[in-house]
């Protein structure tokens, strides 16, 4: 939880910061381009804010209302983090084609250089940092975070080499056409967001390799019961739940058929930390012809 908090607010107080340095190049400048990505850091730093509380509410335990716990609330952030990302690229868009119907005077684009570049290079380092706290702590309000900054990496770099080819040129007009291959880019991470962030929501089943991989520790102990089948997984924020039957011999007492339910529970876990397993076990029929093993 300490990870996970630091680098939420480690990201807000980055943003705050590229969102000032962009504002202040884009009015001086006058480039929509740059403008265009300090709307892109405004909505950064918006779902920064988002990311960092939502982690700190999905963290809160199970209580009476809530059995399953609050992890949803990270998917639910992630979802709304994409969506501002769609309403950012429509407004840069919006811009850009303002712009291009207007005056084609280039803009003065040399501070501007320099914001993009440093916006980069900054981007690049806590969106690294933050979808390695988000693998390591399993987030999804984080890996949204630092998918979303890794997409503001590419933005910049866009727009610097876009600010870099209209002050070779003097054509006025790149830089808008710039702004809108910003906002394609932003339109494209932002679906890809809210279709990953969905997911959970929909109590959509665990990635195929998890389960498999899962089933396979299930395998570990097949000397020990018959079979296994109704296999169910799903998701909600880092939490994961896991469901099945598990058919033993008909003859095993109760403590028996408890203890193994709690290996197998124990060989899971201890590969998905954050996961609750639920086994039905069902004694074998009667014609089992391993009922008397």
């Amino acid at each position: 939880m300490a990870n996970k908090q630091q680098a939420a607010t480690l990201s807000v107080a980055s943003n705050t910061l590229l969102v000032i340095l962009k504002v202040l190049a884009g009015l001086a400048s006058g480039s929509v381009s740059i403008l265009s990505e300090a709307i892109h850091s405004g909505i950064d730093l918006i779902a920064a804010i988002i990311a960092m509380f939502s982690v700190r509410a999905a963290s809160v335990p199970a209580d009476e209302q809530h059995r399953y716990g609050h992890g949803k609330i990270e998917n639910f952030s992630a979802l709304v983090e994409g969506f501002l990302i769609i309403v950012a690229a429509g407004w840069i868009i919006w811009e850009a084609i303002r712009k291009l119907r207007g005056a084609h005077g280039a803009p003065e684009v040399g501070v501007g250089l320099w914001v993009m570049g440093a916006s980069a290079a900054v981007n690049w380092f806590i969106s690294s940092y933050l979808i390695r706290v988000a693998k390591t702590e399993d987030s999804m309000a984080l890996h949204a975070d630092g998918m979303h900054l890794r997409t503001d990496v590419y933005t910049s770099l866009g727009v610097f080499v876009g600010l870099l080819m209209v002050r070779i040129t003097g054509i006025g007009w790149l830089d808008p056409v710039v702004a809108l291959i910003v906002a394609v880019m932003i339109t494209h991470a932002g679906w890809e967001l809210c279709r990953e962030a969905i997911q959970p929501l929909l109590d959509a089943r665990l990635p195929k390799q998890e389960e498999t991989r899962i089933a396979s520790l299930i395998e570990s102990n097949a000397n020990e019961f018959i079979s296994f089948h109704g296999l169910r997984t799903r998701r909600a924020g880092s939490e994961r739940y896991i469901d099945f039957h598990l058919v033993v011999h008909r003859s095993w007492s109760l403590e028996h058929v408890h203890q193994l339910c709690d290996r197998i529970e124990q060989a899971i876990q201890a590969e998905f930390p954050r996961s609750e397993v639920l086994i039905h076990p069902e004694p074998c029929d009667p014609r089992c012809p391993n009922c008397e093993l």
